[in-house]
């Protein structure tokens, strides 16, 4: 059984009395030393003392009933962020050192609400010194330490972790994958770093992000990790992948998901093809180039590629040598109509993700950690995601003949 306590510290009420004196309106209760703010205060400095009377066993100035080497050793100065103002308290402490009290733990002085705030600043791109800054200007002159602030930050690694591992839906008609890359510090060095990203469009054609994996620089047998874990977490079936060139991407998408069609984004690809054309040709090339890939059909595709391959390949044999090994997956939407050519002949979708991302990642050049880097990209992704509440554009139309392309696949819910 506990100790009643002896001599607890009064509350002052001469303090709110005089305050009081002041109030012509209801918001004078809530002001910086206001009646409510001195109440706040002089019931947090009772408890606290409470406090240190139980864990010394002893009350202040009664030596006779201690029974501890330990005693009290003065205070120290803390200031307690609320969302009605600055509490400026006096913390008591022992001469241990042992004692901390639960009423203000020692690294929670910042409130919900302005934890909140944290939060939001540090998902829109700020650094952790910016917003100590910005929270100085707004509190007058209050410091909270940018350790503090990547404490507080630090909290939704929990939720990032959670989000990673939930479940998927069974089914997704189409998926984008790509990946970004960044400055990471590793073990003293600084190493580049890629972001995998994984975004889908649900059987009801709604965008999501289905993952976000930190790993080296972008490889396919890291890929192949990514799609065994969206395997894992329930995706047991995707139409279409749209992906980038790199080598052996496609086979490792075969290889978790043998029956989905790889469809190669024909911008990456003229991207890549012009990096090998000089500039006095690339106008000309292009213009031969565009009847290729915007062909009513692959049969006319293949007749324009022919002609591309006739004028250009003694010039640029690597570049037309690409188009021609590439083409299986290079040509597969022409076999689409127009509604799902849109979506997936390009990663437009996914590109336009990550511009965002970059956006609040573009303030900073260097992350300390993999875990800093997942931390900001989670919070800008919520932050993004909050806009994707509509299906794609006739999205309808598109489904119903994503059915009957992959028939017995898709199970659409009829109303």
């Amino acid at each position: 059984m506990k100790q009643k306590l002896k001599n607890q510290p009064s509350f002052d009420y001469q303090k709110v009395d005089n305050a009081l004196k002041g109030v012509k309106h209801w918001s004078d209760l809530m002001k910086d030393d206001g009646p409510m703010q001195l109440m706040f205060k002089e019931s947090l400095q009772r408890m606290m003392q409470a406090e240190l009377e139980e864990h010394l066993g002893y009350p202040p100035r009664n030596r006779k009933e201690k029974d501890t080497d330990n005693s009290r050793n003065g205070s120290y100065p803390k200031s307690l962020k609320t969302s009605s103002g600055v509490v400026e308290l006096e913390i008591p402490r022992d001469r241990d050192g042992t004692f901390k009290p639960h009423v203000v733990p020692k690294y929670e002085s910042v409130d919900s609400k302005l934890e909140e705030q944290i939060i939001s600043m540090y998902a829109k791109g700020m650094t952790n010194r910016d917003i100590s800054s910005h929270i100085r200007d707004i509190y007058m002159g209050v410091e909270i330490s940018p350790t503090l602030i990547s404490k507080i930050t630090d909290k939704i690694i929990d939720s990032v972790k959670e989000w990673q591992s939930r479940p998927l839906n069974s089914l997704y008609p189409v998926i984008f994958l790509d990946a970004i890359h960044y400055k990471v510090r590793s073990e003293g060095k600084v190493l580049s770093k890629a972001a995998y990203v994984v975004l889908g469009i649900d059987v009801s054609g709604r965008k999501d992000i289905l993952g976000i994996y930190i790993g080296e620089n972008e490889s396919s047998s890291f890929w192949l990790n990514v799609l065994t874990d969206l395997n894992t977490r329930g995706v047991e079936d995707i139409l279409i992948a749209c992906i980038d060139g790199l080598k052996g991407f496609p086979e490792a998408i075969k290889s978790i998901f043998p029956k989905t069609e790889v469809q190669l984004c024909i911008i990456h690809q003229i991207r890549h093809s012009l990096k090998y054309i000089v500039s006095k040709d690339q106008k000309e090339f292009m213009k031969d180039l565009k009847p290729v890939y915007r062909a009513i059909d692959e049969d006319q595709a293949l007749d324009r590629l022919t002609e591309l391959g006739d004028k250009w390949r003694d010039k640029y044999p690597v570049v037309i040598r690409s188009w021609e090994n590439n083409w299986d997956n290079l040509s597969a939407y022409f076999k689409y109509s127009m509604p799902i050519r849109k979506i997936i002949y390009t990663t437009n979708i996914i590109e336009g993700f990550n511009r965002q991302l970059r956006k609040v990642t573009k303030n900073r050049s260097l992350f300390p950690t993999d875990s800093s880097l997942l931390k900001l990209m989670y919070l800008a992704t919520k932050d993004v995601m909050k806009k994707w509440t509509k299906p794609k554009t006739n999205w309808a139309q598109t489904i119903s003949q994503l059915s009957i392309f992959f028939e017995g696949r898709v199970k659409l819910k009829l109303k």
